[in-house]
C-alpha cells in the first residue's frame, strides 16, 4: 500500500531526501576537487566522528564501517597515507594494535571547504529552541537508524522488502 501523497509527513520526508542528495552532490564536488574517490571522503568524514568521540579506529573498523572487504580497506588506507591524509599509529591502550588516525591537514581541507555548509547550518539550528533541536537531533538519529538497518539487506535482495512497499514493475 502506497502511503497517502497528502500526508503532511511526506514533505518532511521528500525535503530531507533532497537535502540527503544535495548533501551527497557537495561531498562529490569536494572528492572531485581534492582528486579522491567518494569513498575516501566517507572514511574521512568516519575518521574524524570517530577523532571528535575520542575513539580509535582500525583498519578492521573502518572497512567495516564502509562496507569494505580487507583488500579494499587496505588500499583505501593505502591511498590516504600516500596523499597525506591518514596515518597509521599504535594504540593507546594497547600498543600492538594499529590505529588509523585522520590527519591536521586532512581536517583542515575538510573545514575549507565544508566549513561555510557547517557554519550555515549552526546559524540555522541557533533559530530553534531547545525543544525544536532536541525533536531535530531525535528525527535525524531515527531516520540514520533506520537506514542503517536497512544496510542489511543484500543488494537487490527484494524478499528481504515487504511487499506491500515495492513498485508495480
Amino acid at each position: 500500500m502506497q502511503p497517502d501523497r497528502a500526508q503532511p509527513e511526506l514533505e518532511l520526508v521528500h525535503l530531507l531526501r533532497a537535502a540527503a542528495v544535495e548533501l551527497g552532490l557537495h561531498s562529490s564536488r569536494f572528492a572531485q576537487r581534492s582528486g579522491m574517490h567518494p569513498t575516501d571522503v566517507r572514511a574521512l568524514i568516519a575518521l574524524m566522528d570517530a577523532r571528535r568521540a575520542g575513539e580509535e579506529t582500525t583498519a578492521g573498523r573502518l572497512g567495516t564501517t564502509l562496507g569494505l572487504n580487507s583488500a579494499g580497506t587496505t588500499a583505501l588506507i593505502d591511498r590516504l597515507e600516500r596523499a597525506g591524509h591518514v596515518r597509521r599509529v599504535r594504540g593507546e591502550g594497547d600498543r600492538r594494535r594499529v590505529v588509523v588516525e585522520v590527519t591536521d591537514g586532512a581536517v583542515d581541507l575538510g573545514w575549507a571547504f565544508f566549513g561555510p555548509l557547517i557554519e550555515r547550518s549552526v546559524e540555522l539550528l541557533r533559530g530553534y529552541d531547545e525543544h525544536q533541536r532536541a525533536a531535530i537531533r531525535d528525527f535525524l538519529d531515527g531516520v540514520r537508524t533506520a537506514a542503517a538497518e536497512g544496510a542489511h539487506t543484500a543488494p537487490g535482495d527484494a524478499s528481504q522488502c515487504d511487499s506491500r512497499h515495492r513498485r508495480p514493475r
